[in-house]
Formats: structure tokens, C-alpha cells, sequence
């Protein structure tokens, strides 16, 4: 992921359930100056805060988009505690009906440990 215009605040989340991480989260400011890049693993949630009037990101993807496997986390969770730089972040429908990541765990929709870290172990 990457921001090509403006800037972002990206934040990746561990979401793999049975990690000595899950839960962590870390944040990186992405904009069209320093022109980092951040990598996200198999197993970790993603959500970015425009900090510019505009931004334009762009990333790639390891496979094709399969929507049954993409599932949210509501990213006001108080159990993530992510630092957002605004509180009134203006949301899609999709994101403000987001479970909380509780919820997530309890129907089992959390990808595990083990399995993520098999599918990238000969990489």
C-alpha cells in the first residue's frame, strides 16, 4: 500500500487469532513525498485516515478479490484503541456497521496464526 497523492495515516492491524500480537496495531504516515510503502501480511486488518484535503492510494494484492473472505472490524473499537487523529472520521455504510472485533472472534470469522504463517513460510 502506498500513497501516490496527499497523505494517509495507515494503520495495520494483527488480526490472527492466536498471535502473541493479536490485537497490536501500528501506524505510518504514507504521502506523496517520502513515497513509502507498507506491506500487509496475510492475517492483518488495514484501514488509513486521509490527513490531506485528498489522497490517492494504490496497493496490490496477493490474489484475486474474493469478497466472501473480506470481513471489518469497526475501527472506533475500544478494544483496538487505534489513535485515529480525528474522531470524526466520515465513514462508508460498510465501516459504521462494523462489528467490533469481539464480535468477530465470537463467529469465527478470525483468520488463525498458524495458517497465515503456513501460507507465507516458503516466500
Amino acid at each position: 500500500m502506498t500513497c501516490v497523492s496527499g497523505a494517509v495515516l495507515d494503520v495495520v492491524v494483527d488480526l490472527r487469532a492466536g498471535s502473541p500480537d493479536f490485537g497490536r496495531w501500528e501506524a505510518v504516515r504514507l504521502d506523496d513525498v517520502e513515497r513509502a510503502a507498507v506491506y500487509l501480511p496475510e492475517g492483518f486488518g488495514h484501514g488509513f485516515c486521509a490527513l490531506s484535503e485528498t489522497a490517492t492510494v494504490g496497493y496490490l494484492v496477493s490474489r484475486r478479490y474474493e469478497p466472501e473472505r473480506e470481513h471489518t472490524v469497526h475501527v472506533h473499537d475500544p478494544e483496538l484503541a487505534i489513535a485515529w487523529p480525528t474522531r470524526t472520521a466520515l465513514l462508508s455504510a460498510r465501516d459504521r456497521r462494523a462489528p467490533s472485533l469481539a464480535e468477530v472472534r465470537a463467529r469465527g470469522l478470525l483468520p488463525e496464526y498458524d495458517d497465515c504463517r503456513a501460507l507465507t513460510k516458503d516466500r
